[in-house]
C-alpha cells in the first residue's frame, strides 16, 4: 500500500477542494440549530417567538409600534401581528428582491445594523426572524405599508414565491405566522402558555405604554384534557415602577412608592426602580441591556450599586447619629464599634430593575449575558448617585429608614458569621457526628446516594423502616421549618432543622454566601411531605429555603419532590381491582370503571399522612426507583420564580388568595 493514510483509513489525497461543503443561505441554521437558538428542546422553542416578537419591539423602541398580539394556534403555530411601519418590501439594490425575502432568508440582514434605523435594538446578531423561518415547515410573512398588502409564503426558510401584493390595507404593520419543525425540535413542538406569558409580561414591564396580547386558541391541554381558549393582556403605564412592586409583592416596604430614576446620558438611556423591603433581607436585582436579561448583571449592574452605595454612605456620614458612631474610626480599637459596615449590607432588602440601552453592546460570561461596556458602568453610577443624592436630601425620614436598614443588616451578618463558623464545626468532615435523626445509607457514592426530607418522626418511622438502606437516608423534620422568605440569615443558622440539612448535605456556606458543594453527600435530595395542604406548606418551606440558600442545588438538578398517593381504592364487586390514585379524577375513574359509578361501590382509604401508610406501602408507591414518579424541581423562569416564592411566602395575605384561587384545580379540607 504505497497511499499514506490518515487514522480513519481514509487517503490524505481524498481531502481536496472538494470535501469542502459550503452550507448556502439558511442551511447553516439547520445543519446546527443549537448555534442559532441555544438548543432545539423547550428553551429554543420558545425562543423563536421571542426572535419576533423582538422585531415588534424593535419597531416600538423607534417610536412606531405600540400593539402587539401574540396567538398560540391549535396547530401550535405562532402568530406575531404588529402595528409598526411594516417591514421594507421595495427591491433590495444588492440583492436585486425583495428587502422582505432579503430580510427572512438572509442572516445578519436587518435594519438594526442601520442605526438610522434602530437606535437600538433587542436582538444581538441580525440573525433572529431568518433562523426562525429556518428552522420552521411553514412561515408566512404578511406586511401592510403605503395602503397595500403584501405577503410571501416560505417552507424551511425556502420562499414559494415571489413577494406578491394581495389587496389594499388599513394602517402598517407586520404579521408572521409560522410552525416549528418537527424534524428540528423533537422533544416538542408544544407551547407553554405559561413559558409565553412570563416573557411577554417581562417585556410590557420593560417598554412602558407598550399592549402586548397573548392569545391561546387551543382547545385542549398538553394532557389531551379540554380547555377554554383563553387570552390576557400585558400594559405597564410606569414601566419599572410596575416591574419592582410586581417583584416585591407580598413584602412591605420602607416607603410607599419605588424610587425611579431615568436619564439619558450620552447615547446611553437609563432607568432603574428599587425599593426597600421592610422585612425580608433578600437582594433581588434583576439587570437587562436593549431588553435582553443580563442574568450574570455586568457593568451597569456594576454602575448602580456603586452609584447607591456612595450616595447612601455619603448621606449616613453627614445626618445619620448611629452610623457616625458605628464608622468612627477614631475608636477601631475600641469596644463602643461593634459593627462594621460592608458594602454588601446596602443590597440586602433591596429590590430593583436596571435597564440601559446600548447602541453596540459587548457581552462576556459564560452564557454571554454579562455586558462588559465599560461607559455602562460611569453613565449608571453618575445617573444613580446624583438622583440618591438628591432624594435622600429631600425625604430624611426614608433616607434614616434606609440606613436603619442597613446598621441592622450590618449586625446580622456579624451574627450570620458566627452561626456559620458554628455549621461549618459541625460538619461531618471534620469529624463531628451528623445529626441524631440521620438515618444514613451504607453505599458511600454520593452519586448514587439519595436523602429523604420527611416531616415528623411517625413519616420518618414509616421511611427508615420501608427505605433500601445501602443508598437510601431518611432525615426527620420537626414541623415547620423556618420560613427564610421574612428571616435574618442569623435566624435560619440558628435553626436546628436548617443546621441539621446543611451537616447532613456536607454542604457550607462561603463568606459571599454562595454554596461550597465540594462534599456535597447525596446527588438526590427528595422533599416527601404529606400529600395535604400541611404538607404542601412545609414543601414550600422547604423549596424556599433551597430557592434562597441552596439555589445551586436546585440549579445543577439535585432537588426532587416525592409525589405519594392520595388514596388506595379497592372494588368491592365482581374481578377485585386494586389501584393507588395520585389524583381526584383518577379515583373518580377508578369508581367509574370498577364500581358502578358511586362512592359505595368500592372501598378508598384516604392517606392524610405518609405515616398512614405501613412501610411496604410507602416504599412502593413513593421510594421506589422503578415504580415511584419524582419531579424534578428546575427553574424555568428565575423572574417568575422569584415573585411566587416572594408572594407566597411574603407578608401580604391578599396576593397569596388570589394565586391560589387561580391555580387551586380543587382543595382537600380534612375534618
Amino acid at each position: 500500500m504505497n497511499e499514506e493514510q490518515n487514522v480513519n483509513g481514509a487517503s490524505n489525497d481524498q481531502y481536496g477542494g472538494s470535501s469542502i461543503v459550503v452550507l448556502e443561505g439558511l442551511e447553516a441554521v439547520r445543519k446546527r440549530p443549537s448555534m442559532y437558538i441555544g438548543d432545539t428542546n423547550e428553551k429554543g422553542l420558545h425562543h423563536l417567538v421571542y426572535e419576533v416578537v423582538d422585531n415588534s419591539i424593535d419597531e416600538a423602541l423607534a417610536g412606531y409600534c405600540t400593539k402587539i398580539n401574540v396567538s398560540i394556534n391549535e396547530d401550535d403555530s405562532i402568530t406575531v401581528e404588529d402595528n409598526g411601519r411594516g417591514i421594507p418590501v421595495d427591491m433590495h439594490p444588492k440583492e436585486h428582491r425583495s428587502a422582505l425575502e432579503v430580510v427572512l432568508t438572509v442572516l445578519h440582514a436587518g435594519g438594526k445594523f442601520d442605526k438610522s434605523s434602530y437606535k437600538v435594538s433587542g436582538g444581538l446578531h441580525g440573525v433572529g426572524v431568518s433562523c426562525v423561518n429556518a428552522l420552521s415547515t411553514y412561515l408566512k410573512a404578511t406586511v401592510r405599508r403605503g395602503g397595500k398588502m403584501y405577503e410571501q409564503e416560505y417552507s424551511q426558510g425556502k420562499p414559494q414565491y415571489a413577494v406578491r401584493e394581495v389587496g389594499p390595507a388599513d394602517g402598517t404593520g407586520t404579521t408572521v405566522t409560522f410552525k416549528p419543525d418537527e424534524s428540528i425540535f423533537t422533544y416538542t413542538t408544544r407551547y407553554k402558555w405559561g413559558t409565553l406569558a412570563n416573557r411577554l409580561r417581562e417585556l410590557a414591564f420593560l417598554n412602558k405604554g407598550i399592549e402586548i396580547t397573548l392569545t391561546d386558541k387551543r382547545t385542549t391541554d398538553e394532557n389531551g384534557a379540554p380547555q377554554e381558549p383563553r387570552s390576557k393582556r400585558f400594559y405597564s403605564e410606569k414601566g419599572l415602577v410596575d416591574f419592582v412592586n410586581y417583584m416585591n409583592q407580598g413584602n412591605a416596604s420602607l416607603f410607599l412608592n419605588p424610587i425611579y430614576i431615568t436619564k439619558q446620558d450620552g447615547e446611553i438611556p437609563i432607568e432603574v426602580a428599587f425599593v426597600y423591603s421592610k422585612d425580608s433581607y433578600k437582594e433581588d436585582v434583576l439587570s437587562y441591556v436593549n431588553n435582553i436579561h443580563t442574568i450574570e448583571g455586568g457593568k451597569h449592574l456594576d454602575g448602580f450599586r456603586r452609584g447607591l452605595t456612595r450616595a447612601i454612605k455619603a448621606w449616613a456620614e453627614k445626618n445619620h447619629k448611629e452610623y457616625i458612631k458605628a464608622t468612627d474610626k477614631s475608636k477601631s480599637n475600641s469596644k463602643e464599634k461593634e459593627v462594621a459596615i460592608s458594602n454588601d449590607d446596602f443590597k440586602e432588602g433591596l429590590t430593583a430593575v436596571v435597564s440601559v440601552k446600548v447602541m453596540e453592546p459587548q457581552f462576556e460570561g459564560q452564557t454571554k449575558t454579562k455586558l462588559g461596556n465599560l461607559e455602562a458602568d460611569k453613565a449608571v453610577a453618575d445617573a444613580v448617585g446624583e438622583a440618591m443624592e438628591n432624594f435622600l436630601e429631600e425625604n430624611k425620614e426614608q433616607a434614616s429608614a434606609i440606613v436603619d436598614k442597613v446598621l441592622l443588616t450590618a449586625t446580622a451578618r456579624l451574627a450570620a458569621q458566627r452561626a456559620r463558623k458554628q455549621v461549618i464545626s459541625k460538619s461531618p468532615l471534620r469529624s463531628f457526628g451528623l445529626p441524631g435523626k440521620l438515618a444514613d445509607c451504607s453505599d458511600k457514592d454520593p452519586a448514587v446516594r439519595e436523602l429523604f426530607l420527611v416531616e415528623g418522626d411517625s413519616a420518618g418511622g414509616s421511611a427508615k423502616q420501608g427505605r433500601d438502606r445501602h443508598y437510601q437516608a431518611i432525615l426527620p423534620l420537626r414541623g415547620k421549618i423556618l420560613n427564610v422568605e421574612k428571616a435574618q440569615w442569623h435566624k435560619a443558622f440558628e435553626s436546628d432543622e436548617i443546621k441539621n440539612i446543611y451537616t447532613a448535605l456536607g454542604v457550607t456556606m462561603n463568606d459571599d454566601k454562595s454554596l461550597n458543594i465540594d462534599n456535597l453527600r447525596y446527588h438526590k435530595v427528595v422533599i416527601m411531605t404529606d400529600a395535604d395542604v400541611d404538607g404542601s406548606h412545609i414543601a414550600t418551606l422547604i423549596l424556599t429555603f433551597f430557592f434562597r440558600y441552596m439555589r445551586r442545588l436546585i440549579d445543577e438538578g439535585h432537588v426532587y419532590i416525592a409525589t405519594p398517593p392520595l388514596y388506595l381504592c379497592k372494588s368491592k364487586k365482581g374481578q377485585k381491582h386494586e389501584e393507588y390514585c395520585w389524583t381526584e379524577d383518577q379515583r373518580l375513574n377508578f369508581i367509574r370503571m370498577y364500581g358502578d359509578g358511586t362512592n359505595d361501590s368500592v372501598n378508598v382509604q384516604r392517606f392524610k399522612g405518609l405515616g398512614e401508610m405501613n412501610p411496604e406501602q410507602l416504599f412502593d408507591t413513593t421510594m421506589n426507583p422503578e415504580k415511584r414518579t419524582m419531579r424534578q424541581v428546575h427553574i424555568e423562569d428565575a423572574v417568575e420564580a422569584d415573585h411566587i416564592f416572594t408572594m407566597l411566602m411574603g407578608d401580604d395575605v391578599e396576593p397569596r388568595r388570589v394565586f391560589i384561587e387561580e391555580n387551586a384545580t380543587y382543595a382537600n379540607i380534612d375534618a
